[in-house]
């Protein structure tokens, strides 16, 4: 039997400058995302598109949700798997791609992440443990372009 599990969270627009939307270039993209009993996330477009660079983007948090994602799944592999990790640090980059129409997907993903483990004989299992969590990654299996690992592994 499957399971289901469901999300809700509020988006709220907080950029009207008094006028709404009656010119492209005279309201905010500023947002707030917001969850019960969670803290809010400020949010703005990519400042290309007119959005305040202190804040995050959605683009950032797609990329933000595969690397959670990767990086929680991989975590509970390598606790079945015996392998004890000790550090995780991922610095995940994206491409989006822009077409001429003001449309645009992103073309991939990579996930850098730096692992450091207890002890020597743990590395050589990292990279498929890092296969089983990308197969797993709720995240991930819902995109439809490439996310590529390209990670790294020491021990203590």
């Amino acid at each position: 039997m499957q399971k289901q599990h469901h999300y809700s969270l509020a988006i709220q627009w907080t950029g009207n400058n008094g006028s709404g939307t009656d010119a492209y270039t005279k309201y905010e993209r500023s947002h707030t995302i917001s969850a019960p009993n969670k803290v809010d996330i400020f949010a703005s477009a990519d400042a290309p598109f007119r959005g305040d660079i202190t804040k995050y983007n959605p683009e950032e948090l797609l990329l933000a949700s595969l690397s959670s994602c990767h990086m929680l799944w991989f975590l509970h592999v390598c606790a079945s798997a015996g392998v004890v990790v000790v550090n995780y640090k991922d610095n995940a980059t994206g491409i989006m791609v822009q077409h001429e129409n003001g449309s645009g997907e992103f073309s991939e993903v990579v996930l850098y992440p730096k692992v450091v483990v207890k002890s020597l004989e743990m590395i050589e299992k990292v990279q498929n443990l890092h296969l089983q969590a990308h197969e797993k990654c709720f995240i991930a299996r819902s995109i439809n372009f490439d996310i590529r690992i390209e990670g790294v592994c020491t021990a203590l």
